[in-house]
């Protein structure tokens, strides 16, 4: 597996056919449960049919067909090394398929069994498909004095004792396993034996649903590679950190700024102003004094009473005349109020009747703008029918 280090690194994802021999297919009437419960309830349902330990195992069950689930079964410390294994090779998404899974079952021959001979040092991995939803595995060795051949015959007739048989082996071997499954009329009926491809077993792992690392919580995970990141990480970090230095040096130009236009506010305040020694907010404090001044000198302020109620008296006559209200009218104004430098009006009630108030305040509005006025209708009191005016300066 070493050497498959390089193209494990570059591959978008890795299909891992786990042997036969080590994964267990089971056929359970599992309840309808929740994934959590059906998780939790797993190793209770297949306990009677295991050797070890259900807690040592990783268990994941596929879906119902015909009132049964197939649960896969597989040794956790080994499907663990299996991972970490392709993961410290650089393998960004991993599959783990059962190889009884992925060997192709073909529903036209209902009632065969597919078989697939892997050869390696110490012996032979066979794996069986004995249905759509059943499979098994086991190592054959070759005893002294027989041929690797006659074992996995022999191990196959053991297995599947009725049923014919197709079996897959290396292209190498096909004559070899053929010579040996005519040595007898029994064998050569049923058992019939073919080149192995690995087109069929791609065809067959596109088709399996049992993903055992969904076991361990890893399946279809994507580790993200990083090294093909790194320039334009590098690249991002260096945009971002040229960003923040501008926004810094940005904001320390507009702080020296300000505090240099502060500093000529407050000389041009103690200059005109000399006596005062409280200083917290110069513009403000040199508008409360031009205000002071004028007030003193007899002159009104935008937010007077005189100028509001003048202004006001003003922009009514024009508003009253375009709303075509006749003398013969009943009073439109029941009181004002002069409160916090605002002026309230209050409408009759029998403007607010007579539906004309709202088209009132929209002419009033737009008049008293051209005398730097504002007028609101504060929601709460809307329904009194209470205008507040404020000088707009």
């Amino acid at each position: 597996m070493a050497d498959l280090s390089g193209a494990i690194a570059k591959a978008q994802r890795v299909v891992l056919l786990l042997a036969a021999s080590d994964v267990i297919l089971l056929r359970v009437n599992v309840p309808p449960l929740s994934s959590s419960r059906m998780k939790a309830a797993l190793p209770n349902l297949v306990e009677e049919q295991l050797i070890g330990d259900p807690a040592d195992c990783v268990i994941i069950a596929g879906d119902r067909v015909d009132g049964l689930r197939t649960v896969a079964v597989m040794q956790r410390a080994w499907l663990e090394t299996l991972y970490e294994t392709l993961s410290a090779f650089g393998a960004r998404r991993i599959t783990a398929l059962p190889a009884q899974s992925c060997l192709p079952f073909q529903p036209a021959a209902a009632g065969g069994v597919l078989a697939a001979a892997n050869e390696h040092g110490s012996g032979v991995d066979l794996t069986l498909r004995l249905s759509e939803h059943e499979g098994t595995g086991m190592t054959v060795g070759a005893g002294k004095n027989e041929t690797t051949a006659h074992a996995v015959i022999n191990a196959l007739c053991a297995a599947v004792p009725k049923a014919e048989i197709t079996l897959y082996v290396p292209h190498a071997s096909v004559l070899d396993y053929q010579n040996e499954i005519n040595r007898t009329p029994a064998t050569s009926k049923r058992i019939k034996a073919v080149s192995d491809n690995w087109s069929h077993w791609v065809a067959g792992a596109e088709e399996a649903s049992l993903d055992m690392l969904a076991g361990l919580g890893q399946a279809n995970r994507q580790n993200i590679d990083l090294r093909a990141w790194r320039w334009p990480l590098a690249l991002a970090a260096a945009v971002l950190i040229v960003n923040i230095a501008a926004l810094n040096f940005d904001w320390w130009r507009m702080h020296r700024e300000s505090v240099a236009l502060r500093a000529s506010l407050i000389q041009v305040y103690k200059a005109a102003y000399p006596n005062e020694s409280v200083i917290i907010d110069p513009v403000a404090q040199i508008r409360q004094k031009i205000a002071a001044a004028k007030h003193d000198a007899g002159l009104a302020a935008p937010d007077d009473f005189t100028a509001l109620i003048a202004a006001f008296g003003e922009a009514w006559a024009s508003a009253a005349n375009t709303a075509k209200m006749g003398a013969t009218d009943a009073p439109p104004i029941a009181s004002f109020e002069y409160r916090d430098r605002t002026l309230f009006v209050r409408l009759s009630p029998e403007l607010n009747r007579s539906g004309k108030a709202d088209s009132l305040a929209q002419q009033m509005k737009a008049a008293l703008a051209d005398r730097s006025l504002s007028l609101e209708s504060p929601p709460s009191r809307a329904a009194d029918g209470v205008w507040e005016i404020r000088s707009a300066r």
